[in-house]
């Protein structure tokens, strides 16, 4: 939201208010974000919508459902704050789990739109997703490898659709399907891509393919919106360390691992994992967090983690670092010639926009879906076999990591990157297509 609160200011003419659920018990990394938007953007106005204690402290049967009962909870502080506003609010942008709040945008007669933020080849299916439910057999826990087929994405193997689709008469399925079937109730959408990346998607979506024999919203592809896209900057902190150790590698020699604040693995798959990569021989930064089973840890301990001397051997290509690195300056840095990731949406895209092609290893969530996307259709990876299964093997590591890194595949792959990484960069220049599907958005608004 933020990043694209910054894109529309750089269209002028329009204030932006960013509202966020603060719940009972306050968390230090919202604290934290908030504190860096009002550092780095200022012109950005957040608005706290306060919610009673009891809305998120009973017991839930999935953890995204205290999330969707504190948004909901949130509704009568919307609705009041939108009433106050002076001059009237000119449109409501809402994310997609936030559907609650088109009957207050109804309410007061205000435009509602969704914010998409992932990609849109996953919004193609979601919109689709209703029809799925009403004619599967059986529920997509019991379908496995079946494919699904969707318009405008390739086929989706049902294990591969997020978990929390996996029943629809669970409560956290049935909640979901509610707000998938009320996405379609919107003035538009605007989608976190470009449409060289995703032109088919798009291209189902703004053709009615996706909800047949009903109106489709206005679809504005707005993206790629991530932290920094568009500006070069590397932040506003100190160079991290790991920086100037990539400055003596050889351009496009290092494997990047990373896999996001909530990428865990176990103990055993992370053994295997190092075998891996010593026996390709190639150089390496690796992002380490505690295992799955100690994720109460704090930092990880590598030596008692890693293989034993793995640390030593591998000492000089090699190197690993506890919990967290800097991405997305990782990803521009030209020593990258790699990126293995659980293709969170961010992720692939600053890969995009760096010119990385990826060896994808989707862990929860929807990234399984963005794995079929980057390896099927859009050609900017490859999978990491194993992935849905107990464990990785080290020989799949080291097969991949040569596969991208020293094959005639892998420069196929990284001659696609080189093209996305500047059809990225045209998008959302000043009169690229980014840019001026988020001009439409705001002309429709009666902003200039």
């Amino acid at each position: 939201m933020a990043q694209l609160a910054k894109a529309i200011l750089r269209h002028g003419s329009v204030a932006v208010t960013i509202a966020v659920v603060d719940p009972p018990e306050k968390h230090a990394v919202l604290a934290a974000a908030l504190a860096r938007l009002a550092a780095v953007s200022p012109s950005i106005t957040v608005h706290l919508l306060p919610i009673p204690p009891c809305a998120t402290s009973k017991q839930h049967s999935h953890p995204i459902m205290p999330i969707l009962d504190a948004l909901r909870a949130a509704n009568p502080a919307l609705r009041a704050f939108l009433a106050a506003r002076v001059p009237a609010v000119a449109a409501l942008v809402v994310d997609m789990f936030c559907t609650d709040a088109l009957d207050v945008a109804a309410e007061l007669a205000i435009p509602a739109h969704f914010f998409y933020p992932s990609a849109a080849g996953d919004l193609a299916v979601y919109l689709q997703v209703p029809d799925l439910c009403r004619a599967a057999p059986s529920p997509l826990r019991d379908m496995g490898k079946a494919a699904l087929n969707f318009a405008g994405v390739p086929a989706v193997r049902a294990l591969d659709m997020p978990d929390t689709m996996h029943d629809w008469e669970s409560d956290v399925g049935s909640v979901r399907l509610r707000q998938l079937a009320r996405m379609p109730e919107a003035a538009g959408i605007l989608v976190n891509s470009f449409e060289w990346l995703e032109s088919r998607a798009l291209e189902a979506l703004r053709g009615g393919h996706c909800l047949p024999g009903r109106s489709t919203p206005k679809i504005y592809c707005v993206g790629p919106l991530v932290d920094g896209g568009g500006s070069g900057t590397e932040g506003n902190g100190e160079r991290h360390a790991c920086l100037a150790w990539m400055d003596g590698q050889p351009r496009q020699s290092v494997v990047f691992l990373c896999f996001g604040s909530l990428g865990a693995f176990s103990a055993a798959q992370l053994k295997e994992t190092a075998r891996g990569l010593e026996r390709s021989g190639h150089r390496f930064l690796w992002a380490v967090r505690s295992p799955s089973e100690d994720q109460d840890s704090g930092e990880p301990d590598l030596e008692a983690l890693l293989p034993d001397g793995f640390l030593e051997r591998t000492r000089g290509r090699g190197l690993v670092l506890k919990n967290w690195a800097p991405q997305t300056q990782v990803l521009r840095h030209e020593a990258v010639g790699a990126f293995v990731t659980h293709c969170g949406w961010n992720s692939v895209l600053e890969a995009a926009m760096s010119g990385v092609p990826m060896i994808c290893w989707p862990l929860y969530a929807e990234q399984r879906l963005n794995k079929v996307h980057v390896v099927e259709e859009m050609k900017v990876g490859v999978v990491m076999e194993g992935y849905d299964e107990e464990l990785v093997t080290a020989d799949e590591v080291e097969a991949k990591v040569r596969l991208v890194m020293e094959s005639e595949e892998g420069k196929k792959l990284r001659e696609r990157t080189a093209t996305a990484k500047e059809m990225a960069a045209d998008a959302i220049k000043q009169g690229g297509s980014s840019y001026v599907e988020l001009g439409e958005f705001l002309k429709g608004l009666g902003r200039k």
